[in-house]
């Protein structure tokens, strides 16, 4: 039986999708009973890395949808909209859907996740997290008998290749981000990668599949990387830390009502040069679940690009082919394969969080200030791993007991143990209005 494919994009990802429908030689049988009938593009004279009939080229996306000879629509166009207008458009015909598109999910997925229950079709979403890296499936499948305690991952790979080599070289982000746009790791405005918010976008849609509830994107604190000084990955390196970005979802605990309790945040982050996701580089992005009884497993892979999405689309499109050979839906969906939300989740105010943290602070260089500064954060009862000295400069570290008087500057960097958010900042603010502290120039948070 064939299976009629309607495909909404024909660029990186969507040409990659057509290139394996085309070639199904050494793949799954499956693929073979895949036809591509639709292609909605933009422009039907541009030159394509894949030939395909003009016939089926069409510049109404609507089209695509709409033709009785497409079974399952496949939206890799990118965007908010008409993407998402599309996807609920072939919903509303019965269609099952198969989608890249973490914006629209990490936005809209409660909408459209109804909006597929009702019709009893599927949304599947394997290419949104993670390019090729099978992830999605093992949430809501494979990890289902587990309580997942923590979802922390390296997820945008544009920015793992800038912290790569601003520590492997001691580059400057600036540097590194021009070099990163050369290379087509970064697109020309690089915002959503290096202010946090595509790993902000995934970290969103992997929490609400890891604790069964909807998370509100829009309620996610992200910090990128566009404000990090490279001495601070020099400083890191130094006392044994690799910076990356991370994304995090971090069970607290359940309400009276049985709602989940979540920190969910992107940020900067010192990982110890032991954790597993400190050994991340390059383009290469990882997913670390830690679960009971599980324990720890990792995803690792490539997490962008047209060979690894269009694998995991390819892969969706074939669990649904799969459910259409052998007769379909009709005792209604797989609740694990629709992954439908079971219960409540929230966010909890940042300030009832708990987590180690690195500060930098610009001082003067006079005797005493250091043990200033630990009064403060001991008034808080914050309990401090190492406090270090460095040459403003950046120069060679100092003992906690160095810092002779010398008339310049300082700067001095420390650990904290795992304390709560209200606390921490109660003490960086006693620290900044001592008369020796120039500035707090940098405050990252530590795993």
């Amino acid at each position: 039986m064939t299976i009629g494919i309607g495909l909404l994009g024909l660029g990186t990802v969507g040409a990659g999708v057509a290139g394996i429908l085309a070639t199904p030689e050494g793949r799954h049988p499956l693929v073979g009973d895949l036809a591509l009938r639709r292609v909605a593009v933009r422009d039907l004279q541009r030159p394509r890395p894949v030939d395909l009939p003009a016939a089926i080229l069409t510049t109404d996306p609507e089209a695509v949808v709409d033709d009785p000879a497409v079974d399952i629509v496949v939206e890799v166009m990118g965007g908010l909209e008409p993407a998402r207008s599309l996807i609920l458009r072939a919903i509303a015909a019965g269609k099952p859907v198969v989608t890249a598109n973490k914006a629209v999910i990490a936005r809209y997925g409660e909408e459209i996740a109804a909006a597929a229950a009702e019709q009893g079709v599927y949304v599947l979403i394997e290419a949104a997290v993670g390019g090729g890296i099978p992830i999605i499936e093992p949430l809501k499948q494979s990890l289902g008998g587990n309580r997942i305690q923590r979802v922390s991952g390296i997820i945008n790979g544009t920015t793992n290749y800038i912290l790569s080599r601003m520590a492997d070289e001691g580059a400057a982000y600036g540097d590194v981000l021009a070099d990163a746009q050369r290379l087509g790791y970064a697109e020309a405005d690089p915002a959503a990668d290096v202010q946090g918010g595509d790993a902000a976008d995934k970290i969103a849609i992997l929490a609400g599949l890891a604790y069964g509830g909807s998370v509100q994107r829009s309620a996610i604190p992200a910090e990128g990387i566009d404000r990090l000084d490279s001495r601070d990955v020099s400083y890191a390196a130094q006392l044994g830390f690799v910076v990356k970005l991370v994304a995090a979802a971090q069970f607290l605990g359940t309400d009276a009502d049985g709602t989940v309790q979540l920190d969910v945040r992107v940020s900067p982050t010192l990982l110890p040069k032991e954790h597993p996701l400190a050994g991340v580089h390059g383009v290469n992005n990882a997913i670390l679940v830690e679960g009971d009884p599980v324990g720890r497993v990792m995803f690792y892979g490539p997490g962008a690009g047209a060979g690894p999405t269009a694998s995991a689309v390819v892969a969706d499109i074939l669990n649904i082919a799969g459910i259409r050979q052998v007769g379909g839906s009709e005792a209604g969906l797989d609740p694990l394969l629709a992954a439908s939300r079971w219960r409540q989740c929230r966010l909890v105010d940042p300030g009832l969080t708990q987590h180690r943290n690195y500060v930098r602070l610009r001082t003067s260089d006079e005797p005493g200030v250091i043990g200033r500064i630990g009064t403060c954060f001991g008034d808080q009862q914050v309990s401090i791993q190492s406090i270090v000295q460095f040459e403003a400069k950046g120069g060679a570290a100092a003992g906690a007991g160095a810092g002779a008087a010398t008339g310049g500057a300082a700067e001095i960097v420390v650990i904290t143990h795992e304390v709560g958010e209200a606390r921490f900042r109660a003490a960086l603010a006693a620290i900044e209005a001592l008369p020796e502290v120039v500035s707090v120039a940098a405050c990252l948070r530590t795993m």
